[in-house]
């Protein structure tokens, strides 16, 4: 079977049509008209949407949008949002600030404001609200974002050190409350906020770059809202901030002396909030070793935290009182502390160069720990560490891991037992026989007080009619009698004066007196020389006769 050969065939080569230029026209102006809503679009600005919680005070086609007060942008929809809990507001960048819309970028409302800690937006009240924009320094090409309900305190990009301070409770510091260093404000709170998986407070806040030095790792902040009354072994504490920090609140922060050289620190890192100054510069201590006291008196009025001085600087404070570090059969009371050793050595080295002296060393040079009285008024009480050279030589001991100090009853506990050596012997007077005689001399006392009480009656009735005789007519004219009798005894003892009647008549009669004295002094002896002189009379006076002796 043959086949059939295929005939060869020749293409047909046909020219096709070229486009007509009558159509070069439509395209142009399709192409122009293209381009025209382009560049249209390009000169209104890119749209932006931003979602508030209420559009008080805001108006398409009305409001601005401003940057540091000049107007880069108009408000173009106001809208709910799908949810119906917001409101998207559409707003037109011009776009020579196109650049300003970045993933970082802030938005708010501003409006007037009235709060605690400032006043603000009172020019709205004529010009009417705005929308301000910060611009942010994150990659542009952003389109929507979420407004703030509250200004910013300070702008992102105002320099400076920006920190975490955390708390587990709110207190009285608020939004725009002052930071303070050493009673000066240096920064602010520029946000509140409450975390719900850890429970805390977290307050952002911000340091202005020329005091950001200030702060480093072993900063430590505490909040100074309110009044701080405290008392404990330092006596009574009375603490006010200023009126601005009573009123909105603050915090305060200090740096150790010691810490200069500690690491600093970066913007978000994180620090504690404490609730006052003590707890906070506490906080700042850093103890490196602990010590073992045992006291052999009352512990009554000292607790933990108590400091534990030096010859009145501070070493450390107390952290445990418990008898769980005694052996059994100690009725001594146990005191744990800690101390800084640093602190330690600089205050006890001979030689003022730290690091000379340990505490085996101080020890035995006279060591001791006792109990001293901080306050009066609360009876608080703290360790005082001392070295004392007329002590007994002791060596430290270890007990339980920890260094032992030697104690000595402290001169309160001594005056104590003073005192109530002093109550006994009170009490063994015969208090009893002492107090009955009190009674009795009591009851005595009593009635010489009636019978008293009636002699000054007496006495006051007799005052009465002494008045009364004061004032009769015949005492009224006593003083002329009693002038007129002085008067004739003036002239009585005139005449009884030297050159008077009476004197003379007296000396004559004394003379006659002593004339009859000498007679009867005469015939005195003459009767006892002769007795019967009486009866025979006397005899001649011839010459004596004597007598024979026998």
């Amino acid at each position: 079977m043959s086949q059939d050969t295929p005939k060869k065939t020749t293409p047909v080569v046909r020219r096709r049509r070229r486009l007509s230029s009558v159509w070069l026209i439509p395209i142009v102006a399709l192409g122009l008209a293209g381009w025209l809503v382009w560049k249209n679009q390009i000169d209104k600005g890119v749209l932006a949407t931003i979602t508030f919680e209420t559009a008080e005070g805001l108006a398409a086609g009305k409001t601005e949008i401003r940057c540091r007060s000049v107007r880069v942008g108009t408000v173009e929809k106001v809208i709910l949002a799908p949810d119906l809990k917001a409101v998207d507001v559409q707003v037109r960048i011009d776009p020579a600030y196109e650049e300003l819309l970045r993933y970082d970028t802030r938005f708010w409302v501003v409006r007037p404001r009235v709060s605690t800690s400032a006043v603000s937006g009172l020019g709205t009240l004529i010009t009417g609200a705005y929308i301000e924009l910060e611009p942010g320094e994150g990659p542009a090409g952003a389109s929507l974002y979420t407004g703030l309900e509250e200004p910013p305190v300070t702008s992102s990009n105002v320099p400076g050190l920006r920190l975490t301070l955390i708390s587990s409770t709110a207190g009285s510091l608020s939004v725009g409350a002052p930071i303070y260093f050493r009673d000066f404000a240096v920064g602010k709170v520029e946000r509140q906020t409450l975390s719900l998986e850890t429970k805390q407070i977290k307050y952002s806040i911000y340091i202005s770059e020329k005091y950001a030095s200030l702060v480093n790792s072993r900063t430590r902040f505490w909040n100074t809202s309110g009044i701080d009354v405290t008392a404990g072994a330092d006596g009574f504490k009375f603490r006010t901030p200023s009126f601005q920090a009573i009123v909105t609140g603050g915090a305060s922060f200090f740096t150790p002396a010691d810490a200069k050289n500690a690491p600093a620190v970066q913007d978000g890192d994180t620090f504690k909030l404490f609730d006052d100054e003590t707890s906070a510069r506490d906080s700042a201590f850093e103890p490196d070793q602990q010590i073992l006291m045992f006291f052999d008196q009352s512990v009554r009025g000292l607790k933990r935290g108590a400091p534990v001085e030096f010859r009145g600087i501070s070493l450390g404070r107390v952290i445990d009182i418990s008898f769980k570090y005694s052996e059994p059969g100690d009725a001594r009371v146990p005191v744990l502390a800690e101390i800084s050793g640093k602190s330690f050595d600089q205050a006890t080295s001979v030689d003022g160069t730290p690091g000379k002296l340990d505490l085996a060393d101080a020890v035995q040079r006279g060591l001791r720990a006792r109990l001293a009285t901080g306050s009066l008024l609360t009876g608080a009480l703290y360790i005082d560490l001392d070295l004392l050279p007329d002590a007994p030589p002791q060596t430290i001991s270890q007990m339980d891991g920890y260094d032992v100090i030697p104690t000595v009853s402290s001169g309160l506990a001594q005056l104590e037992l003073k005192v109530n050596a002093i109550l006994a012997k009170i009490e063994a007077l015969p208090l009893e026989d002492t107090l009955n005689s009190f009674g009795k001399a009591a009851d005595e006392a009593a009635l010489t007080l009636a019978e008293a009480r009636g002699t000054l009656d007496e006495l006051d009735k007799s005052l009465g009619e002494f008045e009364k005789l004061i004032a009769a007519d015949s005492t009224q004219s006593l003083p002329d009698e009693l002038n007129q009798t002085l008067a004739e005894l003036r002239t009585s003892i005139e005449s009884i004066g030297p050159s008077g009647a009476v004197q003379g008549d007296l000396r004559r009669t004394l003379d006659e007196l002593r004339a009859a004295l000498r007679a009867f002094e005469s015939l005195s002896t003459t009767i006892d020389e002769k007795p019967n002189s009486l009866l025979f009379g006397r005899e001649s006076s011839g010459d004596p006769i004597p007598r024979a002796r026998r």
